[in-house]
């Protein structure tokens, strides 16, 4: 993926995102302002046939992977027209048909299924890989050291993606987590484990890449930490508790800004063109609202529809 995707994909999340907190009909949401750079530097390596489960910070990670943003809408509205017909919402979206298979809103939830999606990978034989992203706050949980052990036993073709905000909600990860890396989590089990900046998209995709490779030939299971700072509280109905100073300064490490300035200095981009991309992007979310807002709501007599 050439630097012009990474950066439109970034602007995609962040627009979307701006747009959606604007709808007095937004719901309850977790938001990846500030975080895309994780999302959109995995997704870039990972293959058609791959498999990515998330956590419930899922809006990111499901355009990331390249559900049509109008379908992405229509689900956190409720809508029918949404991958799940508007019943799993931003909790529990998913399309595994596209590679999403789907978003976890208990956290670590996420983690024990993605191994078993790793083994029904290994066992058809193929080079197809699983992502597994989830927070810091994920690693609190038995079931990351349960998947740690069962994927590196086993060798499975799975990669594990810390998105480490540093916050559990309002808890600093420092004041929950004994490890100085999250990544170092994963090495009395052997597997290869890496941290990298999360700010930086073309540091997350390098990262994939290598580990993807790694997987992919069989050699079992990774482990890769991403540090990254979300710019918004941690849902729509939480309460910002962190100092104004801090926010300021995360803010200055934005990874759209990022990679936007270094392609003007190296010549990639030229102003006008970044413009045009804004206002493209800008169009694509103006169009997935029409086309959400169309959409009919679930008919009340399908309500114990799928239920078994």
């Amino acid at each position: 993926m050439s630097a012009h995707e990474l950066l439109h994909d970034m602007l995609l999340i962040r627009t979307f995102e701006q747009h959606l907190i604007k709808r007095r009909d937004h719901g309850f949401q977790l938001f990846s302002s500030g975080e895309e750079a994780v999302s959109v530097g995995l997704c870039s390596v990972l293959n058609r046939d791959d498999q990515l489960l998330c956590s419930g910070r899922a809006i990111g990670p499901a355009l990331a992977r390249g559900l049509e943003p109008g379908l992405v809408l229509a689900e956190l509205l409720g809508k029918v027209a949404g991958p799940c017909r508007g019943r799993a919402g931003r909790g529990h979206m998913a399309l595994p048909a596209q590679g999403f298979f789907g978003a976890h809103a208990v956290v670590g939830g996420n983690l024990t299924i993605a191994a078993g999606v790793a083994l029904a990978m290994q066992s058809e034989g193929n080079q197809n890989l699983v992502a597994c992203m989830f927070g810091d706050g994920a690693c609190g949980a038995g079931a990351l050291h349960e998947t740690l052990n069962i994927a590196a036993l086993w060798h499975l073709p799975l990669l594990l993606v810390c998105n480490n905000n540093q916050y559990s909600v309002s808890t600093p990860r420092a004041a929950a987590l004994a490890p100085q890396k999250l990544s170092d989590l994963a090495v009395p089990f052997g597997m290869p484990a890496l941290t990298v900046d999360g700010m930086d998209v073309t540091a997350v995709r390098d990262a994939t890449r290598e580990f993807s490779d790694h997987i992919r030939a069989g050699k079992g299971p990774a482990f890769l930490e991403c540090i990254s700072y979300r710019f918004t509280p941690h849902s729509t109905s939480a309460r910002e508790s962190r100092p104004t100073a801090e926010i300021e300064a995360i803010q200055a490490l934005c990874p759209i800004v990022r990679l936007s300035s270094q392609m003007l200095m190296d010549g990639e981009i030229s102003q006008a063109d970044l413009d045009q991309m804004k206002k493209d992007v800008n169009a694509a979310v103006q169009a997935a609202s029409v086309f959400a807002e169309a959409a009919a709501f679930p008919d009340p007599a399908e309500v114990l529809h799928d239920i078994v």
